[in-house]
């Protein structure tokens, strides 16, 4: 039998994840780095548990067939997993925004490929609803030539999302133009609707500059950000609570914005609105490990959209596409 191992499974995201898997009665086991807490949570929901490094993680991969990292900041924690899962024979996914991930995972994919493992990282919001919104707006195109993605982060972060995003923004701005990435520090805001009306949203580097691609074939890409509520933390990251509350999570909806322009200079638009990130990130990331547990797999770097169809964002319950 198939088994999933979730790494990181005690962290904010991670907890959810492992309790959302239990609830789906699937064969898994939780792995991390914090034996105490691996302990308490594994006695909680009657399943094994494994305490490695990500260092040593190669060695403690025996039994498994797919890891699914929720162990952020992914730059630290990423790299080393994916070469573990590579020797391994191991497929690996995890819920990063951080673009140098999509990258590196993008590089590895020849000898990922060559030994049989998927590297399929952004199961979460990050980059689920997005993908599948930009192949669902691309077919309503004419010859699409360009892909704008806008998101809208509402509410306040979790400690481990600050982190990240500390990476998105080291990354510094980029695009895809003409099919490669550039960098572009003079790109300005502009105004995306996310349905309510225009609001200015930023140029930020996600991990859809290389999904996008994959997934759509589009050439030229950008990507922006609008964000409510709290905004960007800022000062001591590591003081930060674990993240939002139910109720917190509950009173703030996500949302994306895309536009594709065709060849004839016409732009389509499509808004998704879906449950709070901090809420859908656990359920598509388990989703999406049931389905490559049950086959649905290949080899080498994949995108959610290419993997499992443009429809796989809306296979999760309380999302909505609406066309302008």
């Amino acid at each position: 039998m198939s088994t999933l191992l979730i790494y990181g499974a005690t962290g904010y995201t991670g907890r959810m994840a492992a309790e959302r898997a239990k609830a789906l009665a699937l064969n898994f086991e939780i792995a991390g780095r914090n034996a105490k807490r691996l302990e308490t949570l594994a006695a909680q929901l009657d399943v094994p548990y494994r305490v490695f490094d990500t260092r040593e993680a190669e060695s403690s991969l025996s039994g498994i067939s797919v890891l699914l990292n929720f162990a952020g900041p992914f730059a630290q924690t990423a790299e080393p997993l994916m070469h573990a899962c590579i020797r391994a024979g191991v497929h690996y996914l995890d819920i990063t925004a951080e673009i140098n991930i999509y990258r590196m995972a993008e590089g590895l994919g020849a000898e990922a490929a060559a030994n049989h493992v998927m590297l399929l990282p952004g199961v979460g919001w990050d980059v689920v609803p997005t993908d599948s919104l930009a192949v669902h707006v691309a077919k309503r195109a004419v010859k699409p030539v360009a892909l704008s993605i806008a998101l809208q982060v509402p509410g306040s972060m979790s400690r481990g999302s600050a982190m990240s995003v500390s990476e998105i923004i080291g990354a510094g701005v980029l695009a895809r133009v003409d099919g490669e990435l550039v960098a572009t520090p003079d790109a300005a805001p502009r105004l995306f609707d996310f349905g309510e009306g225009p609001v200015l949203c930023a140029p930020l580097s996600f991990g859809d500059l290389v999904t996008g691609w994959h997934s759509t074939g589009i050439r030229n890409i950008a990507m922006f950000v609008h964000i409510t509520g709290d905004g960007f933390p800022e000062g001591d990251l590591s003081q930060l609570p674990d993240g939002p509350t139910p109720q917190q999570r509950a009173a703030h909806r996500a949302r994306a914005v895309v536009e594709v322009t065709g060849a004839d200079g016409a732009t389509v638009r499509s808004v998704i609105e879906t449950v709070n990130g901090y809420s859908y990130t656990p359920l598509a990331a388990v989703e999406a490990a049931r389905r490559v547990i049950n086959g649905e797999r290949q080899p080498g770097f994949a995108t959610p959209a290419n993997m499992f169809g443009g429809g796989f964002a809306e296979s999760i319950d309380g999302t909505v596409i609406t066309d302008f």
